[in-house]
């Protein structure tokens, strides 16, 4: 791996980390002001595992960017998106 590589993925371990640290941020936040959310990473994941050649599932990019499986973090530090977040977001994606 050649030191950009090397940078680009540190600065990536570093990303999901902050976010680790700040649980506080509801995804639907995330979407809302910067268009992508960590379940876009795992969905990233997928794909570029894919044109690699590598296979990885949905399950198990989530666990690595949320750090546990995605159905105990969504329970632990999920809360329901607010009906003014869903109309943020909608105006957003028409």
């Amino acid at each position: 791996m050649d030191k950009q590589t090397e940078i680009q993925a540190a600065v990536f371990r570093r990303l999901l980390a902050h976010l680790d640290n700040r649980k506080d941020v509801q995804n639907i936040e995330l979407m809302i002001l910067a268009g992508f959310c960590r379940n876009c990473f795992s969905k990233w994941t997928v794909a570029e595992a894919e044109k690699r050649g590598v296979d990885i599932d949905i399950d198990t990019a989530r666990e690595q960017i949320y750090g546990m499986p995605y159905e105990d973090w969504k329970e632990k530090h999920q809360l329901p998106a607010t009906e003014e977040q869903m109309q943020r977001f909608n105006a957003l994606n028409k």
